[in-house]
């Protein structure tokens, strides 16, 4: 579904056995993230189904038996560049059809509800716009000595999803959370469509 609409994510796959996961993490390269897979799961972190920043097999290794005593299914991604976390989501409405957010991710969502909004379908200028409307935009660009982030790349990212809610029809809720924002783009990490 990604690929269908160009949303760039980390490299992903799903596995119940050690030995194709270990396979898989030597062929994308270290690190690694090692996160809970299940038709269920929706917030990993919750249930402590998340280990980040694996650098070799033997810590692959630990992490995945770990893991394993939560969920049988383990999701093995790349780890990507640090960044800004963002949010961009995305809900159907039963009056104005789907309805695109964006958001710095973290505190910034869950405390001081810093987030923008848009009715789909959207274009580059809107994208670009929502982004530059919350408040706290001068993280992205740089206050404080903080990492740029590739405004474009984000704002393109946007118009892929809205494109995804326009065409797709069977979900209620879309959730790319985190989205990590870096100078050199814009990367999904983590993404949940309800259906």
């Amino acid at each position: 579904m990604l690929e269908k609409y160009s949303i760039n994510f980390a490299p992903s796959e799903i596995f119940s056995d050690i030995t194709p996961a270990i396979e898989f993490a030597n062929k994308i390269g270290y690190p690694v993230a090692a996160k809970i897979w299940g038709p269920d799961v929706l917030h990993r972190t919750e249930r402590g189904g998340v280990r980040l920043n694996i650098k070799n097999q033997e810590e692959l290794a630990t992490a995945f038996n770990d893991l394993r005593q939560i969920e049988p299914g383990i999701l093995i991604q790349k780890m990507a560049d640090p960044g800004h976390q963002v949010i961009i989501g995305v809900k159907r409405d039963k009056q104005f059809g789907p309805v695109i957010m964006f958001g710095l991710g973290g505190i910034f969502v869950e405390v001081l509800k810093d987030v923008s909004l848009r009715i789909c379908p959207i274009n580059q200028k809107e994208a670009s716009e929502m982004i530059r409307e919350i408040k706290s935009y001068p993280i992205l660009t740089g206050a404080r000595g903080q990492q740029i982030a590739d405004i474009d790349s984000l704002a393109k990212m946007l118009v892929n999803i809205s494109n995804l809610a326009m065409q797709e029809n069977d979900y209620k809720e879309i959730d790319f959370n985190p989205v990590i924002a870096t100078p050199q783009g814009a990367i999904a990490v983590d993404f949940k469509f309800l259906v």
